[in-house]
């Protein structure tokens, strides 16, 4: 299985974009595509065959790179935080995996979803597959501290999907219900991410929790950009269908605020295209006109920023630098991918 982990830059407006940090992690993230092309084989074929149509589906990777990057702003040199950023990039494909068959989901990417190609039974196990080979290599680092946060981010985005489920198709939900299925799936391992890169470097507590607080609140405004975006006509160039997230019936935050916002008639066109599955043609072009309407996308957006905020300010205890202000524009850059 060849593996090709691309980068992608984001040039979305001027200053805003991902191009610094993906040149300072370039040769770190080498070491970590040769990692995840070792730990990806197996003498099971379909297993690498597998996680290989998933790992090179595309993607900025912003996770694996967000330890690295964590990891040497507090001055660490030595090997671990690239198995940990390997670890962490595997723990994220086994979620996609997983997240594929809860949710029914055809495409992943722009490409047909594994589940679709290998079918449900081999895409849960191939992630239990990388999830394994994800602890492995948190052990290989001998950092306690670090497999605890890694292992309670696992158990944290495994609440999250059963959370999910629960607030699922229910157009009753508020948005601290869905934030707090934000917290769980996506901000879980950002947050992680983030904070093994400190404890890797045997830095201070202060700093751990920085780390934790930046990549916490920088998922959280990743995610409710992904949920913006997927209403917008921009998301056709991103890689994915525009409405994915309306034909799977998922409350997000834009449903959440225009359903709230709505009349007792469009309340009613939420619950018969979300709650009940009965969708016709044209449903979606209207569904786009009922957020339009109520300002549900920009609403969206600016809650983004709020979290985008908080994780640029977290980073202020850290002394300036090429590394710090790397991480900064990465905040910029999740936020204008709205734009």
């Amino acid at each position: 299985m060849g593996v090709v982990v691309p980068f992608e830059g984001g040039q979305d407006k001027p200053g805003a974009s991902i191009d610094t940090l993906v040149r300072l992690v370039t040769a770190d993230m080498a070491l970590v595509n040769e990692a995840i092309l070792e730990k990806a084989q197996s003498h099971v074929e379909l297993i690498p065959e597998l996680a290989g149509h998933l790992i090179n589906s595309g993607g900025k990777r912003i996770r694996p790179m967000l330890t690295l990057a964590a990891a040497r702003m507090c001055g660490y040199a030595g090997p671990h935080h690239i198995r940990l950023a390997t670890a962490v990039e595997f723990m994220h494909t086994a979620t996609l995996l997983h997240d594929d068959v809860v949710d029914e989901s055809d495409l992943r990417r722009g490409k047909q979803a594994a589940r679709v190609i290998w079918g449900n039974q081999a895409s849960v196990l191939v992630g239990d597959y990388l999830l394994g080979q994800a602890f492995k290599m948190m052990v290989d680092t001998g950092s306690l501290e670090s497999l605890r946060i890694l292992a309670n981010a696992a158990a944290v985005i495994a609440e999250g999907e059963v959370l999910q489920l629960s607030v699922s198709q229910d157009t009753s939900t508020t948005e601290d219900s869905y934030l707090k299925v934000v917290g769980a799936k996506t901000a879980a391992l950002f947050s992680a991410a983030a904070e093994v890169g400190a404890v890797v470097a045997n830095r201070p507590k202060t700093e751990q929790a920085a780390l934790e607080s930046y990549g916490r609140n920088l998922g959280i405004a990743f995610q409710l950009v992904d949920d913006a975006l997927d209403y917008s006509g921009k998301q056709a160039l991103l890689g994915k269908g525009v409405g994915d997230d309306f034909r799977e019936r998922k409350i997000t935050l834009p449903v959440v605020l225009s359903f709230r916002r709505g009349n007792a008639d469009e309340r009613l066109f939420w619950k018969r295209t979300l709650e009940e599955g009965k969708q016709e043609d044209g449903d979606l072009a209207h569904a786009q006109k009922l957020i339009e309407r109520h300002r549900a996308i920009e609403d969206t957006i600016d809650r983004a920023t709020h979290y985008g905020d908080i994780a640029r300010d977290a980073l202020a205890i850290f002394p300036d630098g090429a590394w710090k202000a790397a991480l900064s524009e990465a905040v910029d850059f999740c936020i204008s991918r709205a734009y």
